[in-house]
């Protein structure tokens, strides 16, 4: 969890404070991750070109990018906050969808966290901007998708590393589409290049090597630390504020989605 909400931190302070772009960014994070992640399928003696799918690919670089040009004009909570709870609440609609019902405190839950949400949003001075937000909502979505499509992927690490090699194309027509506006420097590209292969690489094998000892309420639970944890780094490493709203809306998405959670046990 603590590199889910580096990633945050990571985006967020390469595109406030260094001179890098976040279409180079994206690119730097996602050719960084795939290189990572092949070095490891190989040591593993598998090549890296042979799991994943394009399909899995293309909502990976759905995720990564819509996620740095997000955090363009968003607090490193208030993204972590949006993606989170986007993501839950996705992945709890693609339950229902599929036939889960929910009642009694599960379904108080998601009507919790969606008034926490619709009061993160409502305008004021608080408020994050809606275009931002609105990228941070299709990351969370995309990467919904990247999660549903990755139940039946098989290896969850030789198919990361195969869906992190796809999306380097896809990162690069990226690339072209801001020729003459990208702009880099040394340290912007050494936060994208740890965010691939540190907290978004290794993080991704280090998560899916802690499934198998969690049930799936605890694994879905403990996410719920990441925009706390994204919230405490961006107060004390960037000196990002903590408002009221977002103390009030994070209370009410968590809370919520600790309730529908719990559905489960």
């Amino acid at each position: 969890m603590l590199a889910f909400a580096s990633n945050s931190l990571l985006c967020r302070v390469a595109l406030r404070d260094t001179d890098i772009d976040a279409a180079t960014f994206t690119a730097v994070r996602l050719a960084s991750g795939a290189l990572i992640l092949a070095v490891i399928v190989r040591m593993r003696g598998h090549r890296p070109s042979t799991a994943g799918s394009w399909p899995m690919a293309a909502m990976l670089f759905a995720y990564a990018a819509a996620f740095s040009f997000a955090y363009r004009d968003l607090t490193a909570a208030t993204g972590a906050l949006l993606l989170f709870g986007t993501i839950q609440l996705c992945m709890t609609g693609w339950g229902l969808w599929r036939g889960e019902r929910l009642s009694g405190w599960p379904l108080a839950g998601v009507l919790i966290a969606v008034a926490g949400l619709v009061l993160l949003l409502l305008p004021g001075f608080a408020a994050p901007p809606p275009f931002a937000a609105a990228l941070m909502f299709t990351a969370g979505a995309a990467w919904s998708v990247y999660s549903v499509l990755g139940r039946t992927a098989g290896d969850p690490t030789a198919a990361t590393a195969g869906n992190f090699l796809r999306s380097v194309p896809f990162a690069a027509v990226l690339m072209l589409t801001a020729v003459g506006h990208e702009t880099a420097d040394h340290l912007g590209v050494l936060y994208a290049a740890l965010s691939g292969a540190l907290t978004s690489g290794l993080g991704y094998v280090l998560w899916y090597a802690a499934l198998p000892w969690l049930t799936a309420t605890s694994a879905a639970t403990v996410q719920l630390s990441v925009p706390a944890i994204a919230a405490v780094g961006g107060a004390v490493l960037l000196a990002e504020p903590v408002t009221v709203r977002l103390l009030l809306a994070s209370a009410a998405i968590l809370g919520g989605i600790a309730l529908t959670i719990n559905k489960k046990d």
